[in-house]
Formats: structure tokens, C-alpha cells, sequence
């Protein structure tokens, strides 16, 4: 008789040893292309697209393209590649995705544009899940107008250039103050959506319009360009909220705490929890079910009377 030693075999280890993909137990297999880490709404953003993920046990391939569209493209080709179920896409800028677009499509494989929109045939991708940019933007143009009885001068903080994020919160803020003869943006720099930029930006804004002294108001096409613009502000020894206003559009944790201490006046929120409603997407395509091209997750505008609490709730 033939003894068998009893063998402390790991669940892992026999699924090796079988040659199973763990994947293939999944709901789904979905590749993720983010841009990178630019801001604090994009590390949210990140952070929970995967944790929505993992509550749905979807095995989530993930590729930090560090603002890179080269290094986008080349993700999406290695998710084709890996035979995965669907694509989430965060575009870096608007243009040059109809190739490699093709190419998932004729793999059969739809693509969830997540957070920012493309300059494509709309057939090329299955959705955008997205806020509305235009929108955003006219409502910070709309509350500034309120605020200064429509009678300012305002510097802009644009995100990256070619971004539709950027484009479309330009466009948005323009279509409303172009209403007003008494609010005019007297100057116009990308930050590139980060801390680092946007103070970078406002320094040099602030030596071209007599130390800041003839700015009434920033336009900032997200939050962490306004906080670096505070401390500009600051260091130019104005008070940021007060001497100069701040409006900016994202509604992360640190913008609340600006506002609570005084130096940044109002937010839009821009949603980032974009997960749930770009699975359920794919899922349905799957299924053989129809989608609706862009699916939108606008947020409110806040202001400062309710930001010490946020601050809290959302700094949890």
C-alpha cells in the first residue's frame, strides 16, 4: 500500500499548482489607465474606484500613466492584450485616443471614460461617467458675480492644457461672466491642476497687477491650484479670502479647512466615488443592455458657513 504524506497546501498555492487564474473567479477583469496623482481629488478618485472595486470583487488592473498620454495609450494596449472584461480611462488631454480607442472596440472590449471626456466618435467608447465641466464653471462664475455685484477683476488658474476639465471650466466661466461688463479676467495660466503650479502661477500674477493689489478675485479650475495661490497670497503679504477672493472647483478635504480658517471663499465638488457607476456601466453592456453616453455626477457648490464641518467629516 502506497502512503500519502498529508501536505499543508495553501488555497493560492493550489491554484498555481492547477494552473487557475484567480482573475477568472472574479466578477470581472477590468483595466483602470488613471493619469496619475496630480491633486488630492485625483488620489481620491483613486483610492475609491479601487476600494469599489475590491467591495465587488472585481480583479482591478491598475496603471498610473504619471501624466503621461504615451503612457496611457500603453496601458490600454496591455489591457487589450490581457483579454480584459472592460476599460476605466481617465484622459489626460481630449485628442489623440481614436486608435487605440479602435482597437479595444474591435476587441470587443468598452471603454468607461471616467472623470474627463475625449475628442472621439462617441462610438469608440461606451460611456463617459463624469460631472458636467461647463457647468462648474458657470456656477463659480455665478457666484462670483453675486458676491462682487458683478464688478471684478479676476485672474484664472487652468488646469493642464488640452484637458476637458480645463477647457470646459473655462468655457463654462466665461459663458456666464461674458454677461458682465464689470467682471473681466485680466489674466489666463495653466497650473496644470497642482499645489506647486498654481502658486507658482499666482506669484507671478500677483508681480504683474501691482503686488496683487488690482486682483479682486481667483478663478481656480481646482482646488489644490487655489491652495497654492493662498499661499502666494499670503507671502505677498495680502490676506487670501479677503484682499482677494478664492473660487475653486473639487471640494477636497484641505479646501474646506481653507475656508473654515478664512482664506478661500467657495468650492464646487466635483464626485469621485465614479466606481460604482462605471462597473454597473460595463456590467450592463455586457449584458446586452443599453447605456447612456454620458452618465453625470455633478456636485453642489459650498461655502465657508458649512466648512468646518465637512472638514470634519470629510478628514475622517
Amino acid at each position: 500500500m502506497v502512503k500519502f504524506k498529508k501536505l499543508a497546501v495553501s488555497t493560492a498555492a493550489l491554484g498555481v499548482a492547477l494552473g487557475l487564474s484567480f482573475a477568472a473567479q472574479a466578477e470581472m477583469m477590468i483595466g483602470f489607465s488613471q493619469i496619475g496623482s496630480e491633486s488630492g481629488w485625483r488620489t481620491s478618485e483613486t483610492a475609491s474606484i479601487k476600494a469599489e472595486a475590491e467591495k465587488r470583487g472585481i480583479d482591478l488592473k491598475f496603471s498610473d500613466a504619471q501624466q503621461k498620454q504615451e503612457n496611457q495609450i500603453k496601458a490600454v494596449r496591455s489591457f487589450i492584450a490581457q483579454g480584459v472584461d472592460g476599460i476605466l480611462l481617465a484622459p489626460v488631454v481630449e485628442t489623440g485616443w481614436d486608435q487605440v480607442l479602435k482597437e479595444a472596440k474591435d476587441a470587443g472590449i468598452p471603454v468607461v471614460l471616467v472623470d474627463r471626456g475625449v475628442d472621439a466618435s462617441e462610438d469608440l467608447y461606451l460611456t463617459k461617467v463624469a460631472s458636467d465641466f461647463v457647468v462648474e464653471g458657470a456656477l463659480a462664475a455665478a457666484w462670483l458675480a453675486a458676491e462682487t455685484n458683478a464688478v471684478c477683476d479676476v485672474v484664472e488658474l487652468q488646469g493642464t492644457v488640452g484637458s476637458s476639465a480645463a477647457n470646459d471650466r473655462k468655457a463654462g466661466f466665461e459663458s456666464v461672466v461674458s454677461n458682465f461688463p464689470g467682471i473681466n479676467i485680466i489674466r489666463s495660466q495653466s497650473g496644470d491642476f497642482t499645489r506647486s503650479g498654481g502658486k507658482e502661477v499666482m506669484e507671478s500674477f500677483l508681480k504683474a497687477e501691482n503686488g496683487g493689489k488690482d486682483i479682486c478675485a481667483v478663478y481656480a479650475h481646482n482646488d489644490d491650484m487655489a491652495l497654492g495661490a493662498v499661499q502666494a497670497i499670503k507671502e505677498a503679504g495680502l490676506k487670501p479670502g479677503t484682499d482677494i477672493l478664492i473660487v475653486s472647483i473639487d471640494a477636497v478635504p484641505d479646501i474646506f479647512k481653507a475656508m473654515a480658517d478664512g482664506d478661500t471663499n467657495a468650492t464646487i465638488e466635483l464626485n469621485p466615488h465614479l466606481g460604482g457607476p462605471s462597473f454597473d456601466a460595463i456590467k450592463a453592456a455586457k449584458a446586452g443592455q443599453e447605456v447612456p453616453k454620458w452618465i453625470k455626477a455633478n456636485g453642489p457648490l459650498f461655502l465657508p458657513d458649512t466648512a468646518a464641518e465637512e472638514y470634519k467629516m470629510r478628514s475622517k
